[in-house]
């Protein structure tokens, strides 16, 4: 998968990872103290999941959002239509002109 570094600026995709995890919920929503707490999730109906990945490669430097958003192929992602970052899909096509972009970079 690609790891989409959003605490960086620019943003952008950063590198590859991999789901070690199926999804679970996410047990910080339900903890008072910690920063992730929704009151509105709840442990028997959970709102939050999660999934534990793993590191695979870092690319040589963030390919940023403008970069990904100019790129000849990438203008129908999922990406730029859901307005917000998250798990979604990408297509073959767009995961080899993004592994391209990564190895100009």
């Amino acid at each position: 998968m690609l790891f989409y570094h959003s605490n960086t600026s620019p943003g952008g995709i950063s590198g590859l990872a991999e789901a070690v995890t199926g999804g679970y919920p996410d047990d910080t929503a339900f903890d008072h103290e910690d920063v992730h707490y929704d009151p509105k999730s709840d442990p028997a109906k959970p709102t939050w999941y999660r999934v534990d990945l793993k590191f695979v490669k870092a690319f040589p430097s963030i390919i940023p959002m403008q970069t990904l958003r100019k790129t000849p192929g990438l203008q129908n992602m999922v990406l730029f239509r859901n307005g917000r970052l998250s798990v979604q899909p990408v297509t073959k096509k767009e995961w080899e002109i993004i592994l391209r972009l990564a190895e100009k970079s």
